[in-house]
């Protein structure tokens, strides 16, 4: 059997420009940490500053970080149309001070490479961690919108998500369809394309955000390829998929009997305390993720409603070590 590294990943999204207070920041060392966008809330140097100062903060030597829709004075031809089409015009010198000029934002992301943050344009990234492991990533901050913000693509246009084989971890903003992607009104907003490519592609983990009350994580297994266009109708073994956690499991409702509203506290006290979800998938765990049949798909949004804060995920998993990459 090839030599796996045990590794811990830190997963977050959607900070929305806000900082972890101080009783709730993860005190936990991962071997990675990831964000998945929005990084801000309306795109301002300032948000993306305290984004960096809050990242620097996390224990981890290695911090891989994309953009999302928020995040659009990094996508300069949203940038520059949203300037162009504000009526009435805005003041230059007014947008450079609030949101800086083009590329800006994102030499900020750059100059903080000394602290161990790395930010992904889309495409596939490769790690050598300081525990031994390869850490093989696919990163893509778009999603599909009608709006006019920013890595955003029209629905019916649809989008290329080129994931290669072998990747460990997809990392994208938004969710694919079918998977932690409903909304407060019940619609599926994920991507049907990524959906498509995750399928075909079969990362370990599938990580992502923009969905807040999507957070949650759950394991699938998939079914054996067919002809037909993978879909989240047909492609998934849904007996043997199970969800390891959702917001629906801990948020109180009226329906709920004694028994199971103080499930619900308690599970809640729990996550409180820990300042993360935690779930491993090694060897030895209950559910061992078994490469090539099964991903760990996270939501990791932060924001949530006022009434419930809404944790990062803290993972562990099992990597190539170098000197295996090196002999395939």
């Amino acid at each position: 059997m090839a030599p796996k590294v045990q590794t811990r990943l830190l997963i977050i999204s959607d900070t929305h420009g806000l900082d972890f207070s101080s009783e709730n920041r993860p005190s936990e060392r991962a071997d990675v940490a990831l964000h998945c966008g929005d990084l801000t809330d309306g795109s301002k140097l300032d948000e993306f500053r305290s984004t960096l100062e809050m990242l620097k903060r996390i224990d981890a030597p290695l911090k891989l970080v994309i953009a999302g829709n928020h995040d659009f004075t990094m996508d300069n031809a949203a940038f520059e149309a949203k300037v162009a089409d504000a009526v009435p015009p805005l003041d230059p010198e007014l947008v450079a001070r609030e949101y800086g000029t083009l590329g800006q934002a994102r030499k900020l992301f750059d100059d903080a490479q000394d602290a161990g943050i790395v930010f992904l344009d889309e495409g596939t990234h490769r790690f050598g961690l300081e525990n031994g492991a390869v850490l093989t990533v696919y990163a893509s901050p778009y999603t599909p919108s009608l709006g006019a913000w920013g890595f955003q693509y029209h629905p019916n246009r649809g989008h290329h998500f080129d994931i290669h084989d072998g990747t460990d971890i997809v990392v994208t903003h938004g969710p694919l369809k079918g998977i932690m992607d409903f909304t407060y009104g019940r619609e599926r907003a994920g991507c049907p394309d990524l959906f498509t490519a995750v399928a075909f592609a079969r990362p370990l983990i599938h990580c992502f955000g923009h969905i807040h009350e999507g957070w949650g994580a759950k394991v699938v297994t998939w079914k054996n390829s067919g002809s037909e266009e993978p879909s989240h109708f047909t492609a998934i073994d849904n007996e043997n998929s199970p969800v390891i956690e959702k917001l629906a499991a801990l948020k109180s409702n009226a329906l709920d009997s004694d028994d199971m509203a103080e499930e619900k506290r308690g599970k809640l006290e729990r996550l409180s305390r820990s300042r993360c979800a935690i779930t491993s998938h090694c060897a030895q765990d209950e559910y061992p993720l078994q490469a090539g049949k099964q991903t760990l798909f996270i939501n990791a949004s932060i924001m949530g409603s006022e009434d419930f804060v809404q944790r990062p995920w803290l993972i562990d998993i099992e990597l190539p070590t170098a000197a295996e990459i090196q002999k395939q």
